[in-house]
């Protein structure tokens, strides 16, 4: 997202643009799926003066402006990345980490099935499938060790 069109959201909300609130989406954007841990280390290369707290309330802002998204793929931190990227469901490793996406047509049978059995809608945007990857299953190389996509 570009600096005017983030501004542009702000000030229809009544807010304004902040360097804080620029670094911290752009690490989100650049880290693709990250914790609030790590994009405070990421914002801190910067600006070394921004603690944990004005990370987790500025997470809470973008996502109510619809910029980011979040979901829970481990007992930790929830996990953010950037809102407009098209919906997907989360590959989770439990051996290394790794963190992949696939496309959620896989589960559109069972979103289709629990809404005519029980009037229930899967937020897609946020399931996570626990596993492990083919590298670790392998037994060769594991995956991107939670880098993220």
């Amino acid at each position: 997202m570009s600096e005017s069109s983030l501004a542009e959201v702000l000030r229809a909300r009544g807010l304004r643009l902040t360097a804080q609130r620029q670094l911290l989406l752009q690490a989100v954007l650049d880290l693709g799926h990250a914790t609030p841990e790590q994009v405070h280390t990421a914002v801190r290369e910067v600006a070394a003066g921004v603690n944990i707290t004005t990370i987790y309330r500025t997470l809470e802002l973008l996502e109510r402006l619809g910029l980011v998204t979040h979901t829970h793929l481990s007992h930790g931190s929830p996990t953010y990345h950037a809102a407009g990227e098209h919906q997907h469901v989360h590959l989770v490793c439990r051996e290394c980490g790794a963190i992949d996406e696939i496309e959620p047509e896989l589960l559109r049978p069972l979103d289709d099935r629990l809404v005519a059995e029980r009037g229930f809608r899967v937020d897609i945007g946020h399931v996570a499938l626990f596993g492990v990857c083919g590298g670790c299953a392998d037994g060769g190389a594991p995956g991107r060790g939670g880098a993220g996509k």
